[in-house]
């Protein structure tokens, strides 16, 4: 009997075709013959305590000039056999709402990944302070005074948003940097939201890593995503270079320790980050580099993915 599978997930006419993983995901449903049924985050609903949404049965390929949708139809979201929530961030309000709608799903039955009390409660960037010995010196604070003590204390930070994606407003601030006081006002706006401070890591120069990890189990390769010349952040929207590597054993230590904890959250398939030695986020909302590690290594991490879902493993 064929799973009936949905996904959730921003327009798919604006994703980038070449390196898109839910396309990816969605192209090895359509292998398997699985129903897939899309949904934008607008189309989700709830009528007395049931969740419903507005679906299109889809039909994928390599090239979207054969994609296929149907007509739309309301549908029980218990209908679903697994639901893949794969909006990406800003995580807000809007996007905890549509937590709050899968779980009554999940509570039918329905498999859903990640698991939305864990998108929830893991966020991207806050999730690394449960392991402070494989992280950078970081402090999370809305406290300008605390943020400027730390950068007097480190020399050379980088300060970013916790709820963004795509290195979406990163700064570096160095010592003698006359932008600081208004990079920690403009992140914190004046104080009242808190934001991440991590030391600068040079080794960056060589990549930021992503390792990708399937019931808590790496890939055995990262892709190193060099940044562009005079570029900081090491993300393939900026303009990094992605080079597939063997995974070192600081790589393995670390996905060692993060495993059983993302398997006890429920979180099937994660991507996280790391800088020479050192975890700088985990990532669970829509990781990607699922293409470019397959093309590079030879790989099929959807059917992997799939594999962990359709198996009985969760």
């Amino acid at each position: 009997m064929s799973i009936c599978l949905g996904v959730v997930m921003d327009p798919i006419e604006e994703i980038s075709v070449a390196t898109d993983s839910t396309l990816a995901m969605l192209l090895e449903g359509a292998r398997r013959n699985w129903r897939i049924h899309y949904f934008e985050p607008a189309d989700l609903f709830v009528r007395d305590g049931k969740a419903f949404g507005r679906s299109r049965r889809l039909h994928v390929s390599h090239d979207p000039l054969h994609w296929e949708f149907s007509d739309q139809t309301i549908i029980s979201l218990s209908d679903l056999d697994i639901i893949l929530m794969r909006k990406d961030p800003p995580v807000d309000m809007n996007y905890l709402y549509i937590t709050y709608i899968l779980e009554l799903a999940e509570r039918e039955g329905v498999k859903v990944f990640n698991k939305p009390q864990s998108l929830r409660d893991a966020n991207e960037k806050f999730f690394i302070t449960h392991f402070p010995d494989l992280c950078p010196p970081t402090l999370v604070t809305s406290d300008m005074h605390r943020l400027r003590d730390f950068f007097i204390e480190q020399k050379d930070i980088v300060c970013k948003p916790l709820d963004n994606m795509a290195g979406a407003f990163v700064f570096r601030v160095q010592v003698n940097d006359m932008n600081a006081s208004v990079i920690f006002e403009t992140l914190t706006r004046k104080g009242k939201t808190p934001i991440m401070a991590q030391r600068f890591i040079p080794e960056i120069v060589h990549g930021d890593k992503r390792i990708l990890l399937i019931h808590g189990e790496p890939v055995p390769y990262a892709l190193a995503r060099i940044p562009a010349p005079g570029e900081l952040r090491g993300n393939v929207n900026a303009g990094a270079t992605g080079v597939a590597q063997p995974l070192t054993e600081q790589d393995k230590r670390i996905c060692g320790v993060l495993g059983p904890h993302l398997r006890q959250k429920g979180l099937l398939f994660v991507g996280i980050d790391v800088i020479g030695n050192f975890l700088t986020e985990i990532n669970i909302t829509s990781p990607g580099c699922i293409r470019q590690l397959d093309e590079q290594c030879g790989l099929n991490i959807g059917k992997q993915l799939f594999d962990a879902m359709a198996g009985g493993q969760i």
